[in-house]
Parts: structure tokens; C-alpha cells; sequence
């Protein structure tokens, strides 16, 4: 387990519990109560760190090298019937966008997401998660494919930006994302857009349009990074733990200003310690969503998402 600067205490507790074990086994002696009494040092510990956590430590846990990505949710939820789905039919498979069709508890789904990878290997490969525009294309056309069919579209939003390269650029970056927000407005079937890690500017937004739209627990959806941000407004990065708390960024946050209609919890510590628990409760939210929204006809679902993404620029002087 990677643990981060403010975790620090939690490893400290964790390598006495683990020396507390060794002894034991070692010598032959009676260690349980000692070792319980770590324990519960120990989950007292994440209890008082987690429960304060301050807009930059989100991020750091969003980030997180062992959360899981899309590809764990997707195998989870769907229970191994996931079909993936390459191409945009047009230039090329972009790996940092996967897709395809898949059953939750019998429901036929397409499910769209951002893949970040878990090495250097995976993350070079996948591009670390940032689509180019065939990444786009792709996830548009699946879309299409599932609106031709009525299957409901789920997206996993994780992405620090789409990919700023001068070749995405060259193939119509803006217009692919700009193309997939204006198509996606349109769709006649429900759509389900979660934050599952990193929510950065239109590289997020362009597959995040969706008639409800949830974040994780330990996540942050922002037009730009804290340390972009940061950069822009003092040429340094020194600056990104202040402008992560004055951007608004958090679950709790977004929730408030209408940005989103919920957050899924995750477990204690993020979704790293538990990737089980927190694909179930992903699960759950989706499944909950599905039924409110499969009651609406395919205009009123094209309806209620224009209505909610055009309230976001309201506001009362």
C-alpha cells in the first residue's frame, strides 16, 4: 500500500501492527491483545484523518496509484459480461477511452469510460488516461449505437484533461469534444455520468452530459487542475492547496451548487482499500438511477438533461 503525506500516521500504526504480528509468530507468544489494541488505534486514526480532509487531499486521493479505474468498475459491476467495443471508424482505437455493452443485474448497458493505466508500461499505453479526438468519436459513436438500440449509456469520468498534443489538435480536439457535449444534449435514452477520479475541464465534460450526474467520494471535477490554476495565477505551483479550497472542486461542493445530483460514498480511506465495496455502491447508485429515469419517455429524457445543463449558467444578481 502507497500511503500519502497526510496518511503518514496511518503506515506508522500499520508497520507496528504488521511488527506486532511478527513477534508473535516468531517467539511463539500471545500477541492478540496488543495487536488489537493497533487495531483500533488504527481505524480511529483514518476515522479523525478522513473525516477532515481538505480540497487538496481529494485530489491527492483521486489520484491515488492503487484507486481502481474504469476497466475494475466495469468488470465488477457487470459481473465478466462486458463486451469492449475499439474504433472510432474513422482514424483509430484510442486506449485512453474504453467502451463496449454489458449486463447489470440483466440490464443490457453501454458503458463509456476514461482509462488511466497502473504502471509506466499501462500508463504510457493508455496515455494516462487523456483521449485524443478518436477517443471522442469512439465514445460518440457507441453512444449512437446505443441509442439506436435503446440501451441506457453509462460514463466514468477520469481523465486530468484531454490530451493537449499538437497531433490531437491537428485531428480536431475541441470540435470532437465540442461535437460529443452538443450530440449528447440530444440522445433519447438515459444517461449516467459518475466522476470516478478525475474530472478535468471539457476532457471530462466530453462524455459527462448526462440526465443525472454523480461524483465519488474522494474526487474532484473542476474546468482546471489546482495546480494549472495555480500556475496560471503565480507562475508556480506553490499555490495549489490554496486555490484547490477556493475552487469549489469537492463532492460536497458541487453538490451544493447543483453541478451534480449526489455522491457515492466510498470507503474509509477511498476506494483503493476496498475496490469491491466501492464498485458495489457504485452499482447501486446506477441501478437506482436507471429505474427513475427508464420511466421517462426519449423526449422528456432529451428534455430534462437540456433543462439541467442549461440552469447551471442561471444565477440571481
Amino acid at each position: 500500500m502507497e500511503y500519502l503525506e497526510f496518511e503518514q500516521p496511518i503506515k506508522e500504526l500499520q508497520e507496528q501492527l504488521e511488527s506486532c504480528k511478527l513477534v508473535g509468530e516468531e517467539n511463539g507468544v500471545d500477541v492478540k491483545q496488543a495487536c488489537k489494541q493497533i487495531e483500533v488505534a488504527i481505524e480511529e486514526s483514518k476515522k479523525r484523518i478522513y473525516s477532515k480532509l481538505t480540497a487538496w487531499q481529494k485530489v491527492q486521493l483521486s489520484r491515488h496509484p492503487s484507486r481502481p479505474y474504469s476497466l475494475d468498475y466495469i468488470y465488477h459491476i457487470t459481473e465478466n459480461s462486458f463486451i469492449e467495443l475499439h474504433g472510432d471508424r474513422n482514424f483509430g482505437d484510442d486506449k485512453a477511452m474504453v467502451g463496449g455493452m454489458g449486463k447489470i443485474k440483466g440490464i443490457p448497458f453501454m458503458i463509456i469510460g476514461q482509462q488511466k493505466g497502473k504502471n509506466t508500461k499501462e500508463r504510457q499505453y493508455r496515455r494516462f488516461g487523456m483521449p485524443n479526438p478518436e477517443g471522442y468519436r469512439k465514445a460518440l459513436r457507441l453512444m449512437k449505437l446505443a441509442e439506436k438500440f435503446n440501451m441506457p449509456i453509462i460514463t466514468l469520468m477520469d481523465t486530468p484533461g484531454a490530451y493537449p498534443g499538437l497531433e490531437a489538435e491537428e485531428r480536431g480536439q475541441g470540435e470532437a469534444i465540442a461535437k460529443n457535449i452538443y450530440e449528447m444534449m440530444n440522445l433519447t435514452v438515459p444517461v449516467i455520468s459518475i466522476v470516478i477520479g478525475e474530472g478535468a475541464s471539457g476532457g471530462a465534460l466530453g462524455i459527462g452530459v448526462g440526465n443525472q450526474v454523480f461524483m465519488m467520494e474522494n474526487t474532484w471535477y473542476s474546468v482546471i487542475s489546482p495546480e494549472n490554476c495555480s500556475a496560471i495565477l503565480w507562475r508556480s505551483w506553490d499555490y495549489k492547496e490554496q486555490v484547490a479550497s477556493q475552487m469549489k472542486m469537492t463532492p460536497n461542493d458541487m453538490l451544493e451548487l447543483k453541478i451534480i445530483d449526489g455522491v457515492i460514498k466510498e470507503p474509509l480511506g477511498g476506494a483503493h482499500y476496498d475496490p469491491s465495496e466501492a464498485a458495489e455502491n457504485l452499482k447501486s447508485q446506477i441501478l437506482k438511477s436507471y429505474q427513475e429515469l427508464s420511466k421517462l419517455s426519449g423526449e422528456d429524457l432529451k428534455k430534462q438533461r437540456q433543462d439541467k445543463f442549461i440552469a447551471m449558467g442561471e444565477f440571481s444578481g
